[in-house]
């Protein structure tokens, strides 16, 4: 299992590697669905920027309260009314960049005991700001897995 440290250090890397993986791929590709049900990947950067404006809100929620309940998402819906194929993936690459540097600049202003806070996830349970960052790791992966299996044209 990752260390913090290296969680953080793979949430700093996410921007940089979607960029490279976009770089120099025609916006037919990008825009593409390889399958009916499989997000193109243009969706993929979309959820991520939105997921990482929720994510910061959710630390902050947790901070200034104690164990709060989460809100959950439905990411096919926010992808569906957010209209995310007429999204720019290139705006939303540089979006998700500059609110991951506030998630990170957030994350390491935070004492040791802070780290420690939790909020109740609506499927995942109790999760400390610790937690959510190994999630937060392991989401990143995962889409970056799926946006390349998108340009690639497979689900």
């Amino acid at each position: 299992m990752a260390t913090g440290a290296e969680q953080i250090e793979r949430l700093r890397r996410t921007a940089d590697d979607l960029a490279a993986a976009l770089k120099g791929m025609p916006e037919a590709i990008v825009a593409k669905r390889p399958a009916e049900k499989a997000w193109a990947a243009k969706e993929v950067v979309c959820h991520l920027r939105d997921v990482e404006e929720l994510w910061l809100n959710r630390f902050q929620t947790i901070l200034a309260n104690d164990e709060p309940k989460l809100l959950p998402i439905d990411p096919d819906a926010w992808a569906l009314d957010r209209q995310y194929l007429r999204n720019d993936a290139g705006e939303a690459l540089s979006s998700f960049g500059r609110r991951r540097r506030e998630t990170l600049d957030f994350l390491a202003a935070l004492k040791p005991e802070q780290w420690e806070r939790a909020g109740l996830h609506p499927s995942r349970g109790r999760l400390t700001l610790k937690d959510f960052v190994a999630f937060m790791a392991w989401h990143d992966d995962n889409h970056l897995d799926q946006l390349k299996r998108a340009l690639d044209g497979k689900p």
